[in-house]
């Protein structure tokens, strides 16, 4: 009876979490979070262009029979702006029926960011988990939260685990996670760079919620402001 009680509760969870919000509103620790608890793989967009500028830095892609150029790109996305979404979606594409082949649910951060990888991307996740089995979250902070946080965070040098600044952990100089020493991003979090993915973030991503809502997928505002093991917390009770 018991066993039974169990099993059943594991279906009720969704196969694939999308997680948005402006920068700084704890995407990733959301992310990393939620893919402990419920054994989900974190698909960080964030990571995945990383890995692709490290590795393929010289390499151009034909998509829509346009070429994109990995190192241009890199130039974009270190000014704090969006990269090309068609250069995106293909990465996600790649990934996400590559993890799927592999029976693996999805955690997502940040992703889509613009409504062009949403219209491609979500019909993907659709056909391959089910629209009923994917959930949406809306963490919401302030702009100038999102300066603060940004201006402050740093992240593992090993995996890249995100350190949210708090006063508890603001003289912390080695990830709790991996013990790797902890580094800042450098370009990506400059105030001035911040500010740029900020607009960047209501003009192109903010669309993206409306989209998801029309296609009868669940979003749910949380408030990001609170510390991370609260918000956590919050998200976990919506998808009880």
């Amino acid at each position: 009876m018991s066993s039974s009680k169990k099993s059943s509760s594991k279906k009720f969870f969704p196969k694939v979490i999308i997680i948005l919000g402006p920068p700084g509103a704890g995407k990733g620790t959301q992310a990393f979070l939620l893919a402990g608890k419920l054994n989900l793989y974190h698909l960080e967009t964030s990571k995945i262009l990383e890995e692709s500028f490290e590795e393929r830095v010289n390499e151009k892609v034909i998509i829509e029979r346009k070429e994109y150029s990995f190192k241009k790109e890199k130039k974009i996305w270190e000014a704090g702006k969006l990269c090309s979404p068609p250069l995106v979606t293909y990465l996600l594409v790649e990934k996400i029926k590559e993890l799927n082949k592999s029976e693996l649910n999805l955690v997502l951060s940040g992703s889509p960011r613009t409504l062009y990888e949403a219209e491609r991307i979500i019909p993907v996740l659709e056909k391959l988990y089910g629209r009923k089995n994917i959930r949406c979250f809306f963490l919401d902070i302030p702009p100038e939260e999102t300066i603060f946080r940004n201006s402050r965070r740093r992240i593992c040098q090993l995996l890249r685990h995100p350190i949210l600044y708090s006063k508890e952990n603001e003289k912390l100089k080695r990830c709790p996670l991996d013990g790797s020493k902890l580094i800042k991003r450098g370009k990506l979090d400059k105030p001035e760079t911040i500010k740029v993915r900020l607009q960047e973030f209501k003009e192109k991503t903010l669309p993206v919620l409306d989209y998801l809502k029309k296609r009868k997928i669940k979003v749910e505002k949380i408030d990001g402001t609170s510390p991370p093991e609260v918000v956590f917390q919050n998200i976990l009770r919506k998808l009880k």
